[in-house]
């Protein structure tokens, strides 16, 4: 029995050895080859043609269709070729469908998954695919290095104009490259971007016009020309045998190695949240000028221009012949009562009147001012001449004197003798070739050579160069003496010594002072002086002696000259009073209303465009976008006479794409010219589209710098802008007092823009609500009737002729501005009220003053009672804050209690300014608790405190009786007065309209 079970042991032994000596050989038999498919999805592909799945939907079929013939295959050495594959799918973000599995288990699920993809529809990042799919083939699959492969589906999109954040294209095709992995290119459709797809293959075999989205035979061949050029690639690396010997016993552990080198960079990661937004970055350097471009070809003939203006007035034509008299018409209804006349101009200045009789002697005046200090005298003559002073100090040494005259030659010196040898002279410059020598001796017979194999006789070569010159040779013995040579010339100027030591100090004695010098010659004679002042008047001469008497009368004078004017008679009788004249800031009102040559033109204005240079707009339409933005500068240059420059209306450019892919230019110091060529060089971006992401970018970068209160903003764009990935609100211009203007053009596939990202964008809300148009294509942006409207409703903010009325206090004043409050006036209009008395603020506190006048102007409200919102003050800004936070009282109406708290505020003030009292009161006559009598009182006691009433009535439903009294000052004959200081309007938004304020200031600061 123990037989038996030692028998059933060495049995399971052996089977179990067979069992895995079989894998091992299977496994060895196997080679495998890993192949990646690395799927374009994004918006250049998807929305390609109508629906945007149609070539999604190709792509993985394509792809299945592969997958499906990528079958196991013998080598003739007996090994199998395998297959391990895997995907993913990429727009501006890398999506794994799956990673590389064994295609004998795995077929099915990886083409379910594929089949699964949904397309993203966004920028192409093709670099940044290449490396994760070379990430995925490097960390898994076959051990066999050579065996890696890539297939890149993509249509090439962009070619020019692209960030592309991995590095490019061509540095993932090279790193694919080192690592020994070949990568197949293939196009989504024939007419690709051939360049592209190029560099993306990593050698020219592996793009062969491959297509993914053909026919159906056309795809089969692609797939099969790359599967055979896989397995026969292949065959060398699966059938080469390495002979290893079986391993020994483990030996012992080595020493610690060296420090390895540095490893290569690794595969990118994924992709990480938006940073931080940074800091602006210092601005780059001046760029240099261009070169001058080659003259462009002659352009097409432009479209029709625009309307011409109205031209000149003509010439007068010739008289007309007289019409025959027509017969007499009815007699015409009497005409309405004219407008009171506008008071006359002040008449010239009547003649000088005659003078009038001397005034008494005035009393003593006021010391004068101390005089100024008077001009410098004459020089006075020259004082005795002075004691001789101490003996100075020695003087510094004189100059070396000038060289004297050459003294005589002197006598002969001996005969010197002779020097010693002079030094070795440099070497003379090498004199010229010298003529043939004689030939030398003929030299020993050589030994016999060698007989060598007959060479063939070449070509006789050129001559040889010059050789070098040889080295010197020793010096010769020293020759004989010769004859003196004859004197040399001078040599150079040596180096001026340094300064010698100082010598002893001199003994001389100070010289005495030279005699006085000669006198000089007479000067010329002046030129003479021009013609003198008369001298002041002399004395009165002594009275004569009386003449003769004489009894004769003398001749008849002449008639005398007109006598002195008369005293003054007695005043007549006053005349009845005149009706009031229009104030001349109605006459503004009117001339403003009927003036047809004052026109309203666009108001200066701070001007940005937002332009999508998504990858959905494409090249062109970029292209005519930008023509777009110039053609719309010009046409506000021209026809609405706007000028852009650094110092007046402003104008900006944000281009934007995707996630931190803006790019904005400025109108700066350089011009308008300047400015249309920076927007003609900007590149297409070709990127996602994040709108809400560039709208924050321009408000920080561009239009927070803008100082117009008239602000245009025009955003450009399809109107598909990602809102899940763009976190920015697309109303973040919204309240920023911003007209934002929204222009959707329909993408090239025929989709329309989305309206409510539109709505949203313009802030139809605001203050000012923006504006918006939907266009079919790009090309309508240049169309007229577009353009006109478009710059229509970026000029709303008009610019018209300021008539302003000016006025003048010629004495301090304070002014209080009492407003009802009460139910019958309504919260909106109480609001308007609160709008027309801040313009009165301004037109008071800021009017020209004489000098030494003040001006404070205080606001305050009633209903059943009143209140001071703000005490007469100068602080403009102050003010007008209090003025608005004022609250509607919603209340009775009591205008005699208004009154009296107007009179005691201005007796609280005390008189320290001693300037007039002026109350302006909004009433419309009717109060509680008032009778006539009550009326009269109390306006005699206002008077009697030295203030003067003005009244503003609103509305038509007013008590006559009562507003005449409140304006009457107590004299109800005096019309006149009353007139002046009684307003009419017709309704409370007419407080607003014209020049209405214009005038009520202006009667208010007449004296």
């Amino acid at each position: 029995m123990e037989t038996l079970g030692g028998l059933l042991a060495l049995l399971c032994v052996f089977l179990a050895g067979a069992q895995t000596q079989n894998q091992k050989e299977k496994m060895f038999s196997d080679c495998p080859v890993d192949l990646f498919f690395v799927l374009d999805t994004s918006e250049s592909v998807a929305l390609r043609q109508k629906p945007p799945n149609f070539y999604i939907d190709q792509i993985t079929e394509f792809t299945n269709q592969f997958i499906n013939e990528l079958k196991e295959m013998r080598h003739r050495c007996d090994r199998t070729l395998t297959w391990n594959s895997g995907a993913l799918h990429y727009s501006d973000e890398v999506k794994l469908v799956r990673e590389l599995s064994d295609m004998r288990t795995d077929r099915e699920a990886l083409k379910a998954d594929i089949k699964a993809i949904s397309y993203i529809g966004k920028g192409t990042y093709t670099d940044c695919a290449i490396k994760a799919g070379l990430g995925q083939l490097l960390i898994g699959g076959s051990h066999y290095h050579d065996n890696k492969y890539i297939v890149v589906v993509t249509d090439g999109h962009p070619l020019t104009g692209y960030k592309e954040p991995c590095g490019g294209v061509q540095e993932a095709a090279n790193e694919a490259r080192q690592h020994g992995v070949k990568v197949f290119a293939v196009a989504v459709t024939p007419d690709q971007q051939e360049t592209r797809l190029s560099v993306i293959a990593t050698s020219p075999a592996y793009r062969q016009n491959f297509t993914a989205t053909a026919a159906i035979a056309t795809k089969m061949d692609t797939i099969r020309t790359i599967i055979d050029m896989i397995t026969n690639e292949t065959k060398d690396t699966c059938c080469s045998f390495d002979c290893n010997a079986p391993g020994g016993v483990k030996g012992p552990k080595g020493d610690l190695g060296a420090k390895g080198e540095t490893g290569r960079p690794g595969m990118p990661g994924e992709k990480g949240d938006v940073g931080n937004m940074g800091s602006l970055g210092d601005p780059g350097p001046v760029g240099y000028s261009g070169m001058k471009g080659d003259r462009g070809g002659r352009g097409d003939k432009g479209d029709r221009g625009h309307k011409g203006y109205k031209g000149e007035k003509g010439h007068g034509g010739n008289d007309g012949i007289d019409g025959r008299k027509g017969e007499d018409g009815f007699a015409g209804l009497a005409g309405c009562k004219g407008s009171p006349g506008s008071d006359g101009l002040q008449g010239d200045s009547g003649p000088k009147g005659d003078s009038g009789p001397y005034g008494l002697k005035g009393g003593k005046g006021d010391s004068g001012k101390d005089g100024e200090e008077g001009r410098a005298g004459n020089y006075g003559p020259l004082g005795p001449q002075g004691k001789p002073g101490p003996r100075g100090n020695d003087g510094d040494k004189g100059e070396r004197g000038d060289d004297g005259p050459p003294g005589l030659s002197g006598n002969g010196g001996e005969r010197g003798q002779v020097g010693e040898k002079g030094e070795q002279g440099s070497r003379g410059n090498r004199g010229p070739r010298g003529d043939l020598g004689e030939p030398g001796p003929r030299g020993e017979q050589g030994r016999e050579g060698s007989t060598g194999g007959n060479g063939v006789p070449g070509e006789s070569g050129k001559p040889g160069s010059s050789g070098y010159r040889g080295d010197e040779g020793a010096p010769g013995p020293e020759g004989p003496k010769g004859p003196r040579g004859i004197k040399g010339a001078p040599g150079d100027r040596g180096q001026i010594g340094g300064r010698g030591e100082d010598g002893a100090p001199g003994n001389g004695t100070a010289g005495c002072p030279g005699f006085q010098g000669y006198p000089g010659s007479r000067g010329d004679s002046g030129e003479p002086g021009g013609k003198g002042t008369p001298g002041p008047k002399g004395d009165d001469g002594d009275g004569g002696d009386p003449g003769r008497d004489n009894d004769k009368p003398g001749p008849t004078g002449s008639k005398g000259a007109k006598g002195h004017r008369g005293p003054e008679g007695n005043p007549g009788p006053s005349g009845p009073p005149g009706p009031p004249g229009t104030d001349e800031c109605e006459i503004l009102d009117i001339i403003m209303k009927l003036c047809s040559c004052c026109e309203c033109k666009c108001a200066a204005m701070d001007l940005a465009f937002i332009v999508d240079s998504s990858e959905s707009i494409g090249a062109t339409n970029f292209a005519l976008a930008k023509d777009f933005i110039i053609t719309v500068i010009d046409r506000l240059t021209k026809d609405q006479q706007l000028k852009f420059a650094s110092n007046d209306s402003g104008l900006s450019v944000v281009q934007y794409s995707g996630p931190k892919a803006q790019e904005v230019v400025r109108l700066g110091a350089a011009g308008l010219i300047a400015f249309k060529e920076k927007v003609r060089q900007m590149d297409w971006l070709a990127e996602a589209t994040y709108t809400g992401e560039a709208l924050d970018y321009a408000l920080t970068n561009t239009l927070s710098l803008m100082t117009h209160d008239n602000k245009v903003v025009i955003v450009l764009t399809d109107g598909r802008s990602n809102i899940i990935r763009d976190r920015v609100p697309l109303n973040v211009l919204c309240g920023k007092d911003i007209r934002v203007g929204g222009l959707g053009v329909k993408d090239y596939s025929g989709r329309e823009p989305n309206q409510e990202q539109l709505g949203e964008l313009v802030c139809k809300s605001d203050t000012k609500p923006g504006f918006s148009f939907v266009l079919d294509n790009f090309a309508e942006l240049l169309d007229d009737s577009f353009l006109q409207n478009l710059t229509s409703s970026i000029c709303q903010d008009k610019k018209c002729p300021d008539y302003k009325c000016p006025i003048t206090f010629s004495e301090s004043a304070d002014i209080l501005v009492m407003m009802d409050s009460s139910a019958s006036v309504g919260q909106k209009n109480f609001d308007t009220t609160k709008t027309f008395v801040n313009r009165l603020a301004e037109r008071f506190l800021s009017a020209e003053r004489k000098s030494g006048a003040t001006v404070k102007m205080g606001v305050g409200q009633y209903s059943r009672s009143s209140s001071m919102e703000q005490a007469p003050t100068s602080n403009l800004t102050m003010l007008t804050y209090k003025t608005e936070q004022a609250a509607f009282q919603n209340d009775g109406t009591d205008v005699l209690e208004a009154m009296e708290f107007a009179v005691k505020s201005f007796r609280g003030r005390g008189d320290a300014s001693g300037g007039k009292k002026k109350l302006v009161l909004f009433s419309d006559g009717r109060s509680q608790r008032v009778t006539t009598l009550l009326m009269e009182k109390r306006v005699r006691q206002v008077a009697d405190a030295g203030v003067e009433v003005f009244v503003i009535a609103v509305g038509s439903q007013v008590n006559e009786v009562n507003l005449r009294t409140l304006v009457s000052k107590g004299r109800q004959h005096d019309i006149s007065y009353a007139q002046r200081h009684l307003f009419r309007v017709a309704d409370y938004a007419s407080l607003l309209r014209g020049v209405f304020h214009q005038t009520v200031s202006r009667r208010v600061s007449i004296p």
